[in-house]
């Protein structure tokens, strides 16, 4: 499935909820069902500098196609984790260089989130961008 269609499936979920309330919960589940990062890959070159939380991103491409995993010692951050390896795991370099994020303006986090919690969304996105830019130069090379 691309990127854009993923987005399009989250926007339509969130659109199901009346309030932020639901909402949080919705995000609070999401994390729960995150694959965690067994506790010694939990190193500080995984750690994504900016987020309030602690929030650890690991990737490995195969077959051309990078595969996520994170994990997150708060809640919300980790729900939020989720939501961006659900969009970006399994996906090409490319693809997700190429990817918006306006699907966050869409279901409404970006006014919801604190600006310190907006921060670390935005520096969730880099850091999967990285990895991207970082793959994309091996496929090159």
């Amino acid at each position: 499935m691309k990127i854009k269609e993923i987005q399009n499936e989250i926007v339509d979920e969130f659109s199901f909820f009346d309030d932020w309330e639901q909402r949080y919960e919705y995000l609070i589940e999401l994390g729960r069902g995150l694959d965690a990062i067994p506790e010694e890959a939990k190193t500080d070159d995984k750690i994504i500098k900016g987020c309030q939380s602690s929030v650890w991103l690991d990737a490995e491409i195969n077959d051309g196609k990078i595969f996520f995993k994170a994990d997150s010692n708060a809640i919300l951050p980790k729900g939020i984790a989720a939501l961006l390896v659900r969009m970006y795991d399994g996906q090409a370099p490319l693809d997700i260089l190429a990817s918006d994020t306006e699907f966050i303006k869409e279901i409404g986090l970006s006014e919801f989130l604190s600006p310190t919690r907006a921060n670390g969304l935005l520096a969730m996105v880099k850091q999967f961008k990285f990895y991207a830019i970082a793959f994309q130069s091996k496929v090159n090379s």
